[in-house]
């Protein structure tokens, strides 16, 4: 899998994973898409907003999801960057009355790409 299309498609089923286990409040599912050691920052409504994915995914755990909640579906891929086994993903995600952008950093690790960091901010619909 070394062309672009493979990379892409591949990298866009790891954030579709990423989308659902956020919107269905699905942890195992979110746990597939990030590497272990992966760090969430930024900031939520200007305050600073920093955690491990294990620290992420207990939230996650412990609310309502999107979709319990009766909200619809609206997260999308903006863009998709790739160079080798790096890449980046900037991804909108509307939900709980936010909109999220996020910055998230994959690397193709034994094979699989994963997300390694994710960069995230909210700004004003």
């Amino acid at each position: 899998m070394n062309n672009y299309t493979d990379n892409a498609a591949a990298i866009t089923a790891t954030i579709s994973d990423y989308f659902n286990g956020v919107f269905n409040g699905d942890v195992d599912l979110l746990r597939s898409a990030f590497h272990p050691q992966t760090l969430v920052s930024g900031d939520v409504n200007g305050q600073p907003y920093f955690k491990t994915v294990d620290q992420y995914l207990d939230g996650v755990k412990n609310r309502k999801s999107p979709s319990e909640l009766g909200q619809q579906f609206k997260m999308e891929i903006i863009s998709i960057e790739i160079i080798n086994m790096i890449a980046v993903v900037k991804a909108r995600l509307v939900m709980f009355e936010f909109n999220y952008y996020d910055l998230l950093s994959l690397s193709k690790i034994d094979g699989k790409w994963v997300i390694v960091n994710k960069l995230l901010t909210n700004v004003s619909i």
